[in-house]
């Protein structure tokens, strides 16, 4: 027989303190802020705040507090899908996904097989002049279990020839699910082509013959990787998809049916929160878009691939990229980022080896299996800090996707240099926060060490 003990009263902490206002909060940092200051140049306390205002990119800024806000969080799975667009699994809450570009179809071969028997549950294979053939692909993918596990392509030359070699892979076998990993505007943003969106509606298709299979991915990370802040890359992803929407529609395939076919893939960075607050903002804004075209609300939840950011990473002091990555793991986790993908922390230096493959999948597998940083879905929502911070990228991205819109949608605004003008503007105004170290870079620009020189590896094609 057990007997149950008597709930325990509330502990009221705050009993006998006199409650307190931001205006008394201000005072204090007044106070502190002015003890080596001049006379006359102390702050007032409205001053003094606003000397704890933390600007970031994209005219995004950071407060020095945030305070208590009744709003409707709502929850993961729904719209407004700002929480997740499912809830989570916690015995596997995100998929690891390991990056392959070598272009020796045998190494690249041997590397994908290395990753699933150690932990990695999707595979990326970039195909390519920069990656591997589109020829070679059968082979890279010879003795993959496809039922097991998932594959998804992308390239920057030659998309169609990508997606279609996939396609041949495929075949008639079951499978578990992949993406062809079409992005026309994001291939003309990397190659200074012009889009060609004419084999989009038949990859679309292709791939709704395929339980599980998607065709799109949005790739973000091109504006990202240029310089681009991140509601610049944020709004561009929103109005590239629309733009396929559209396309799509003209072609006879309703929103409805062409939406789940759309992915997106981010960049996440050694900003935490910020690359939380990314995520979260984009699937607010996508199930809104999804609103406006008709798409039932189950499926407005945009699917997200958040891979770290290739323009945070340093040929100098390397090892240090492995920190960043680890922060950049971490936010795109309680992001709700539906795939991670940790890129090696010599990748900059030319292609991965073995040992750093290694620990970039083990990066994110440690983060999830011992860590469980993702047992919880959402677990930053209701912080006062990462809502405010959601709500103002989100409110941010959508007035700059209204910008792309009113310049005639995303082809004109690459056409008419919009979009090159935005990266213009964001990388000269980083380069001078960099260069006067108000920016600092580890390793780099603060506390270098000269004796960890960057690694030797082989090069990429160029």
């Amino acid at each position: 027989m057990t007997t149950s003990s008597p709930p325990h009263d509330l502990m009221p902490l705050a009993d006998g303190f006199d409650p307190r206002t931001r205006e008394d909060w201000l005072g204090l940092v007044a106070d502190v802020l002015n003890k080596r200051r001049a006379e006359d140049d102390r702050l007032d306390p409205d001053a003094a705040g606003q000397a704890l205002v933390t600007a970031l990119d994209g005219g995004l800024a950071t407060d020095g507090l945030y305070l208590r806000e009744d709003r409707a969080l709502g929850r993961p799975g729904a719209m407004p899908f700002t929480r997740g667009r499912v809830v989570r699994d916690g015995t596997m809450p995100w998929d690891v996904r390991q990056l392959h570009d070598d272009p020796d179809a045998g190494r690249s071969g041997e590397a994908v097989l290395d990753d699933l028997e150690h932990g990695v549950t999707s595979v990326w294979v970039h195909v390519g002049e920069d990656g591997v053939a589109s020829a070679d692909l059968a082979t890279v993918l010879a003795d993959v279990r496809l039922d097991l596990a998932p594959v998804v392509v992308s390239s920057s030359t030659d998309q169609p020839g990508a997606a279609r070699a996939l396609l041949d892979v495929v075949g008639d076998r079951p499978t578990t699910g992949g993406n062809l990993g079409i992005d026309p505007v994001g291939a003309a943003l990397r190659t200074g082509t012009a889009p060609d969106l004419e084999p989009l509606a038949d990859l679309v298709r292709a791939a709704a013959d395929h339980d599980g299979w998607r065709a799109v991915t949005v790739d973000a990370r091109v504006l990202h990787d240029a310089g681009g802040s991140e509601v610049d890359a944020l709004a561009v992803a929103v109005a590239t998809g629309v733009a396929y929407l559209r396309y799509l529609e003209a072609a006879g395939l309703e929103p409805a049916e062409a939406f789940p076919h759309i992915e997106f893939r981010v960049s996440a960075t050694a900003d935490q929160f910020l690359t939380a607050a990314v995520l979260r903002a984009l699937r607010r804004v996508w199930a809104r878009v999804g609103e406006a075209v008709g798409v039932p609300e189950a499926d407005r939840g945009a699917r997200t691939h958040a891979v770290t950011s290739l323009r945070m990473a340093t040929r100098e002091d390397p090892f240090v990229n492995v920190l960043r990555n680890t922060l950049a793991t971490f936010g795109a986790s309680i992001g709700d980022a539906d795939a991670i993908t940790v890129l090696p922390h010599d990748t900059v230096s030319g292609l991965p080896e073995r040992f750093s493959r290694r620990l970039a999948r083990n990066t994110q597998i440690l983060l999830a299996a011992e860590s469980n940083v993702g047992r919880v879905t959402d677990p930053g929502g209701g912080s006062w800090y990462l809502e405010s911070l959601t709500d103002e990228v989100a409110q941010h991205a959508w007035a700059r996707f209204q910008e792309v819109e009113r310049a005639g949608g995303v082809l004109d605004a690459l056409a008419s240099g919009l979009l090159r003008e935005w990266v213009d503007t964001a990388t000269a105004e980083r380069e001078r926060l960099i260069a006067t170290r108000r920016r600092p870079l580890t390793g780099v620009s603060m506390f270098p060490n000269l004796a960890d020189t960057a690694a030797e590896r082989r090069p990429r094609a160029p």
